[in-house]
C-alpha cells in the first residue's frame, strides 16, 4: 500500500491498533522504548516522530501482512471520515456559537447564559453560558484517553483494544468514575443535570428538540 507521507502520534497508534499489537510488543518492533507509545499516542497528531521513527514505521507497515495494511488503510480513512464530518463542517460554517475543543478535537456548541424552564412543573432557572460536546464520546475517543493514561478500557472490548468496527460507536460499560476520568484527561468537565437539561429541552423547556408534539417522521 502507499506509504504515509507523515507519521504522528495518531498513525501511529492507528497502525498498532490494526497490528492487534499491545504498545510493549509495537515498541520492540519499532525499536523504541515501551514508555514511548503511551506519549505518542497522547499527543496524538500533535506530535511529529523523528526521521528515524518515521523509517522505522514505513518499513513496519511495507513489511505488514495485506490484512495488516488493510485494517490500517480502513482506520485513516474512517479517522479522516469522522474529523471532516459534513454535520459538524457545516455547522462550524454557519453557527458562530460552535468550535472545536483544543485538547481532544471535538464539537462543542456555546449553549448561552440565561433562564430557561426546569423539571416536570418547567421552574425558571438561570444558568451561566457553557459549552457542551455536540456529539458522544465514541470508542476511538476513548481509547486515545485509555492509551495515553493507562486507563482501564470498557469490559467488553476484546483484549483491551478497541474493535474496529465499533471505533465510531459511543463509548458504553464506563461508569461516572470513568467519564469523569475521560472528561479531566481532555481538559473538561462532565456536565451538570441543569446543563445537561438545558442542552437536551432548549431554554423553552420542550419535551423533543423540535417542539412538544411528536411526529409521523421523527
Amino acid at each position: 500500500m502507499t506509504g504515509v507521507t507523515r507519521w504522528t502520534g495518531r498513525e501511529a497508534g492507528l497502525l498498532r491498533f490494526a497490528m492487534r499489537k499491545t504498545g510493549k510488543a509495537f515498541a520492540e518492533l519499532v525499536g523504541v522504548n515501551a514508555r514511548q507509545i503511551p506519549r505518542w499516542e497522547g499527543r496524538g497528531e500533535t506530535l511529529e516522530l523523528s526521521l528515524a521513527n518515521q523509517a522505522a514505521l514505513d518499513a513496519l507497515l511495507a513489511q505488514a501482512e495485506p490484512s495488516v495494511q488493510q485494517r490500517f488503510a480502513a482506520l485513516l480513512t474512517e479517522r479522516a471520515a469522522a474529523e471532516n464530518d459534513e454535520r459538524a463542517e457545516e455547522l462550524l460554517r454557519r453557527d458562530p456559537r460552535a468550535s472545536r475543543h483544543p485538547g481532544d478535537g471535538k464539537l462543542m456548541i456555546l449553549v448561552e447564559e440565561g433562564i430557561y424552564l426546569a423539571g416536570a412543573e418547567n421552574r425558571a432557572l438561570w444558568l451561566d453560558s457553557y459549552r457542551i460536546d455536540v456529539y458522544p464520546t465514541t470508542n476511538e475517543d476513548y481509547e486515545r484517553f485509555v492509551r495515553a493514561t493507562g486507563h482501564q478500557p470498557p469490559q467488553h472490548w476484546p483484549s483491551g483494544h478497541c474493535p474496529a468496527n465499533l471505533a465510531t460507536h459511543p463509548v458504553v460499560w464506563v461508569t461516572w468514575h470513568d467519564a469523569t476520568a475521560y472528561a479531566r484527561w481532555a481538559g473538561k468537565a462532565l456536565p451538570t443535570a441543569q446543563q445537561w437539561e438545558k442542552a437536551a429541552r432548549g431554554p423553552r423547556g420542550r419535551i423533543y428538540p423540535w417542539g412538544n408534539e411528536p411526529t409521523a417522521a421523527k
